[in-house]
């Protein structure tokens, strides 16, 4: 009995890296997958500028600058959480930009 006890500790040992290795490779395929960068941001900052445009000529100035207002608390927000991080400077900057516009990359 001692030796199956032996055999179910030896496979889940030999079975651990694998698994780690598995979770790593499909970690980097999301991380590969929901990366993004600055043209991305400067696309999702223009279709943003544009929506607004397009809003503002229907229902006035109000909605528009609620929603700027929005994304404003949205890049303070990343800015906060990126300088808590130790982001610090322009990589700060540019981090929280992309956290706020870099959903450009889906369109």
């Amino acid at each position: 009995m001692d030796h199956d006890s032996g055999r179910e500790i030896g496979d889940t040992e030999s079975a651990s890296p694998r698994y780690d290795r598995e979770i790593r490779e499909e970690r980097q395929s999301v991380r590969g997958a929901l990366r993004t960068d600055l043209p991305a941001a400067h696309l999702g900052l223009a279709v943003t500028i544009i929506a607004l445009l397009v809003v503002a000529g229907f229902s006035g100035i109000r909605w528009p600058l609620i929603i700027s207002a929005a994304f404003a608390a949205w890049f303070l927000l990343a800015m906060a959480v990126i300088h808590i991080g130790s982001g610090r400077g322009w990589d700060a900057v540019r981090r929280a930009y992309v956290a706020t516009f870099g959903w450009g990359n889906w369109i």
